[in-house]
């Protein structure tokens, strides 16, 4: 079973299982109570730098990806990514991966999905 990745102003439904926030911000206009997460998981999400110089820009997800993830290896993204690699493999995958971005393909999120699937 993959890892499913929604955005978090999308419907809380049943087979979510784990509820996880990547992103480093909280979202715009969601509460506390509507996320309805169960982890967020904010020192994951890009840095602010990487966050301002990507801007969901399609033709920059490949070098994004690729910076995104030499992120990931350092300090507290590698202890979180840890976190979340450990709350997958306790959950069988049953997990979503929730980001705030209204681009559904090209977001950090999706790059989690990625290394956790494959695990």
């Amino acid at each position: 079973m993959p890892v499913n990745v929604k955005r978090i102003y999308d419907q809380a439904e049943k087979d979510d299982g784990l509820r996880i926030l990547v992103d480093r911000v909280w979202p715009r206009g969601m509460s506390k109570e509507g996320a309805q997460l169960d982890h967020w998981l904010k020192e994951i999400g890009p840095s602010n730098e990487l966050r301002k110089w990507f801007g969901h820009d399609p033709e920059k997800f490949d070098e994004f990806k690729k910076k995104y993830k030499e992120e990931l290896d350092e300090g507290e993204k590698q202890e979180e990514l840890q976190e979340l690699k450990d709350m997958t493999k306790a959950h069988d995958k049953n997990i979503t991966l929730l980001f705030a971005a209204k681009d559904e393909e090209h977001n950090q999120a999706r790059v989690l999905k990625e290394i956790v699937d494959r695990q």
